[in-house]
């Protein structure tokens, strides 16, 4: 059972971040993987009639847009349960943007490095929610999250290039580990946080898959940015700005 909706409001206002096992179940988590392995499969075939490499796809373990490929997601990033939440932790006017699949594996090891999300998008704040699709540990690459870091942005380094994506990034010394959270999660748990809370996850050491949807929502009234990768973007509870 999630914790209450003042259990979770009290926790977000003061970490930035929410954790809420058991959002969805076991079997619903998997039903979720199953299908991003689909959806991943047809872009490498499309890849390949194309003429391009499919081993390219994916190839620093994050697809996104499986809302626009699937209507198995553009359902999911609907569900009452994920939406009551942000209800209380967002705004009573919801507004999907995009969501992707974040994977680690035998081959796939790397740590994310600490970030905050905001500098990739500006504008108006986000809430993300990572939803593990595996039990997520320590050994197979969990989120770790730094408490009260969403109050304001840190300065990042924006020429990091290690192959792994992330180019907005921090050094590994500007933070204080020792006061980091990690959020270990049985599949279908899930962590909502806002997009100045600074997060990273351990590397994966199981030599097994390790995989995570991650869905991003704005209030739907906010003034912000339009964006060119928010294509499957739609109002999921409540009025848009011209309603």
């Amino acid at each position: 059972m999630p914790p209450a909706r003042t259990e979770i409001s009290d926790a977000f206002a003061q970490n930035g971040y929410a954790i809420v096992p058991h959002l969805f179940d076991r079997a619903e988590a998997q039903a979720l993987k199953v299908e991003i392995r689909d959806i991943l499969e047809t872009i490498r075939h499309e890849a390949t009639a194309a003429g391009k490499d499919p081993k390219r796809i994916a190839d620093h373990g994050v697809s996104v847009g499986l809302a626009v490929r699937s209507s198995v997601f553009r359902q999911a990033v609907r569900d009452e349960r994920l939406l009551d939440i942000l209800e209380v932790i967002l705004a009573p006017n919801i507004e999907f943007l995009s969501d992707k699949a974040v994977f680690k594996s035998d081959y796939m090891t790397f740590a994310s490095p600490w970030h905050q999300d905001w500098h990739y998008w500006h504008g108006a704040h986000k809430i993300s929610l990572w939803v593990a699709l595996d039990d997520a540990t320590v050994e197979n690459g969990c989120l770790k999250l730094y408490p009260g870091s969403h109050k304001a942005a840190v300065v990042h380094d924006g020429k990091a290039n290690d192959g792994h994506g992330f180019g907005h990034r921090l050094r590994p010394d500007a933070v204080d580990e020792t006061k980091a959270v990690t959020a270990e999660l049985e599949a279908g748990g899930a962590v909502f946080f806002h997009d100045l809370t600074l997060h990273a996850s351990h590397p994966n050491r199981s030599g097994a898959d390790r995989w995570v949807w991650i869905p991003t929502y704005r209030d739907a009234q906010a003034d912000d940015l339009d964006y060119s990768w928010s294509v499957a973007a739609a109002v999921v509870r409540g009025k848009g700005k011209s309603a």
